[in-house]
């Protein structure tokens, strides 16, 4: 397949590798060229757009097979969020809608296999979004079908531009496919593990909050799942096998690693009301039953267990004793 990835970045860019092992030819789109040696290292062909200015799109070429848009603000707020997805998403619709011949898709562009052809006008789409959309705080199961109400603007912007997406999938025939992606953790990402290890982690109250993750090779799992067999105009969870309390986490480290656990912090019962704390348990039943997607690590303790390996390997694996303690 014909494949362009949006934001090659800590997800993109190995995802990118992956579908070139697989035997694709995949085009990476960044908004410089700062990064190019590193996507042809991969086999990855350099793009360069700015999706939130849809005239530097327009020389692009628009005969993929498929696209990801895995894009990600870095951390801006809700004005940053408005103009990378919101903004940046209906930029794409229009774009890969009306084709490089200005022919919006037709009715019947996708095979039943779900491959496209080559007179089709948009591809199979894949957006990464967030379970944060599910604003739950009462330690609930929640699926593709819960109600997505968060308090965060920035999340109520993520959810705008699902319903932007699902809409063009309903009504223009867009096979958009949305994938509500967990805490991602990995390679030399795992904010957690890394308090953890610097003595900075600390126990909110009683440690019950449940965290929901999934580890970067599974992401790129999902997606590739969601690309081959993902029906246009659903939304899977991209979450691994088991949610876990914040105080089963850091115990299962604090046994692994011979640590102690990390102290208590007094539950504030106003921080817990704070817009983005949630406490839920995000179910992936649509992503294995739907998708057929087999996880490598099914749960945290295989994950981290591989990052733990890693880091040791590398002799990078720094386990500081806190005050007081032996070194």
């Amino acid at each position: 397949m014909r494949t362009m990835i949006i934001g090659c970045g800590y997800v993109g860019l190995p995802l990118g590798a992956e579908l070139v092992k697989l035997g694709h030819e995949v085009f990476g789109l960044r908004r410089s060229a700062d990064g190019d040696e590193e996507l042809k290292a991969a086999g990855i062909a350099p793009l360069h757009a700015d999706i939130t200015q849809p005239q530097t799109l327009a020389t692009l070429p628009t005969d993929f097979d498929w696209v990801v848009n895995c894009a990600a603000s870095g951390g801006g707020g809700p004005d940053e969020y408005r103009r990378l997805y919101l903004q940046g998403t209906r930029n794409l619709i229009e774009w890969f809608a009306l084709g490089s011949a200005g022919v919006p898709p037709a009715v019947g562009a996708w095979s039943c296999e779900g491959t496209r052809r080559r007179d089709a006008g948009a591809p199979r789409f894949v957006y990464t979004s967030s379970t944060g959309v599910y604003g739950q705080n009462d330690g609930s199961v929640v699926k593709e079908t819960s109600p997505t109400e968060p308090a965060t603007e920035t999340a109520k912007v993520l959810v705008e531009t699902e319903k932007v997406l699902l809409a063009a999938a309903r009504e223009q025939n867009f096979p958009a496919v949305v994938l509500r992606v967990a805490g991602i953790y990995g390679p030399d990402r795992g904010y957690l593990l890394k308090q953890y290890l610097k003595n900075e982690a600390r126990i909110e109250g009683n440690g019950g909050r449940i965290l929901n993750m999934i580890h970067r090779d599974d992401l790129i799992g999902a997606i590739i799942a969601a690309l081959k067999n993902g029906r246009p105009g659903e939304i899977y969870n991209a979450v691994d096998d088991e949610p876990v309390s914040q105080f089963t986490f850091f115990q299962w480290l604090a046994g692994t690693l011979g640590k102690d656990m990390p102290p208590s912090a007094p539950e504030d019962a106003e921080a817990n009301r704070k817009p983005g704390v949630t406490n839920k348990r995000v179910s992936n039943r649509r992503l294995k039953m739907e998708l057929g997607y087999q996880f490598k690590y099914p749960n945290f303790r295989k994950g981290y267990t591989a990052e733990i390996m890693r880091l040791e390997a590398a002799g990078e694996l720094d386990i500081e004793p806190r005050t007081g303690e032996s070194a």
